[in-house]
């Protein structure tokens, strides 16, 4: 694995300025003034991050204690999921509050507006109902944003979007080992994507690597976008907020300081029991379950043991950095006294698998670690604050939540598809029967793999009407080893997840 050490200096992004126009819609009553001030939000954001952190028992013993001590403060959803394993379809789902199979946003291009021009995002509903609504970093996907939902003009720049200008300083890195490499073993059988050698390196030199920052990561996208969180938090702490903050890390390539990448050691990480050098299919499980190359980490080459540990330490150790950065917008919420009056958010856009089952990425993975995703809500005066929640959630019950919890009224004239969380917020275990969806798209028009996590299951099935076969997993088995879809003893559990799946994939626009 090749380790590039990034030095400060300073990054000149592509302005992608515009004000952001009012637009007024029928039945839509705007915030009035009240005595009592309405609840500020404070929306934190990772990037590829699954649930490695300290408060949900890490596997990999994370270092993370901003976000242990925000989920003392709040409540820690131990079974969240996001509703598609990539970046853009995932976050246009939860910020627009409709399912993939309705915002038609299934790969990393697609814009939801252009297909939705009148919906109405998560911030955007804020900013109507008289809330300071601004953002840094990643929050829509890189690149796509919606200049609907932030009160000024936003400028999109390389800083904001944390990993890229990582990727600019592709030159310092002599590249000719891993290119050696990559060639090599794109050129071998195991390898099938369909992707040419040159094609593969260049991924390869993007995102194959570890970046060890110096300093505290001055220079990084991720360290500006704290500071202009804090900023924001210092220009709107006199009205109500919806601020948003937005980090990229741990996405690939694997980027910290030095200090943070110490704090593990290698030879300690114990690799998990299926554990393979290249994406291999399981005995008993369909061959759709595992894509045949990885996207973001050892992309077109197989991975050693010890490489495997060394990156597995970079992505926890970027873990432990964007928790650091956390921190730091979270003392400044504590130094200027906003905490009391405002409702803190920590989530991500999807899971990670690092190295079970040879997988090294996010994309194609509807297995747990794919779909699971942290999610904290810090809310002043909730019964369950303190607790953990074992009710199945999905991300896209987030902008529910926010309105209800805020006082916003539901919008009259646009669906949400999610469900509020606040009966859960108040008490942790409540009655709750709702599962949680998600989908797969190999080419951004139709469904390849739909999964369905109930209280006692996973199941996913793969292709039309699951001709490609399918998956049921017992979370009592948690490498998810043993696929029991095969099994005539749960031939009518599948039945029933089967229904529940494709009437989900029959929604698809």
């Amino acid at each position: 694995m090749a380790i590039v050490r990034i030095t400060r200096r300073n990054f000149i992004g592509r302005a992608a300025a515009g004000a952001a126009a009012a637009i007024a819609f029928p039945n839509i009553l705007r915030a009035q003034k009240s005595a009592a001030r309405r609840p500020n939000v404070l929306f934190l954001m990772s990037d590829d991050c699954r649930v490695e952190l300290g408060c949900y028992a890490s596997r990999f013993h994370a270092k993370t204690p901003n976000l242990d001590a925000l989920s003392k403060s709040g409540i820690r959803f131990d079974r969240n999921y996001c509703q598609f394993p990539l970046c853009n379809p995932s976050r246009a789902s939860l910020l627009t509050g409709r399912n993939p199979t309705r915002t038609g946003v299934l790969t990393n291009r697609a814009r939801f507006r252009d297909a939705h021009p009148d919906w109405i995002s998560l911030p955007q509903w804020f900013r109507l109902n008289g809330y300071a609504t601004v953002r840094a970093g990643k929050i829509f996907h890189g690149g796509i944003d919606d200049p609907k939902a932030w009160d000024d003009a936003t400028e999109w720049s390389v800083a904001d979007e944390g990993g890229a200008q990582s990727y600019e300083l592709g030159h310092v890195l002599d590249t000719s080992k891993i290119a050696e490499r990559t060639a090599r073993d794109l050129r071998s059988p195991k390898f099938n994507s369909g992707a040419t050698v040159t094609e593969g390196i260049q991924r390869a030199r993007y995102s194959d690597r570890i970046v060890i920052l110096d300093g505290n990561g001055e220079g990084h996208g991720d360290f500006k976008t704290a500071e202009r969180t804090i900023e924001n938090l210092g220009k709107y702490k006199d009205r109500p907020f919806f601020i948003a903050c937005g980090f990229v890390k741990p996405h690939s390539p694997p980027t910290t300081p030095q200090k943070f990448f110490d704090l593990y050691d290698p030879k300690a990480i114990q690799l998990p029991p299926d554990f393979a050098a290249w994406p291999t299919v399981p005995a008993g499980f369909p061959a759709a379950a595992i894509r045949p190359h990885n996207a973001d980490l050892f992309i077109g080459r197989g991975a050693s043991e010890a490489e495997a540990r060394e990156v597995i330490c970079a992505y926890i150790a970027s873990i432990s950095w964007m928790d650091w950065n956390v921190g730091r917008v979270l003392s400044e919420l504590d130094r200027m006294g906003l905490r009391e009056n405002t409702i803190v958010v920590f989530m991500a856009d999807h899971g990670y698998q690092l190295g079970e089952k040879g997988k090294w990425s996010k994309a194609g993975s509807l297995f747990e670690m794919g779909t699971r995703v942290p999610l904290i809500i810090s809310a002043p005066g909730m019964n369950g604050n303190g607790q953990s929640c074992l009710r199945i959630a999905q991300s896209l019950d987030v902008y529910p939540t926010l309105i209800e919890l805020c006082g916003l009224p539901r919008p009259t004239d646009y669906e949400l598809e999610g469900e509020s969380l606040a009966p859960l917020l108040n008490n942790p275990s409540a009655e709750w029967d709702k599962p949680a969806f998600s989908i797969w798209s190999e080419d951004g028009k139709t469904i390849h793999g739909t999964a369905v996590r109930t209280a006692q299951w996973r199941y996913a099935e793969y292709g039309a009407n699951g001709r490609d076969g399918a998956m049921l997993l017992d979370p009592t088995d948690p490498n998810e080893l043993k696929n029991l879809a095969n099994d005539e003893k749960y031939k009518s559990v599948c039945e029933g997840l089967s229904k529940l799946a494709r009437d989900y994939a029959a929604t698809l626009v």
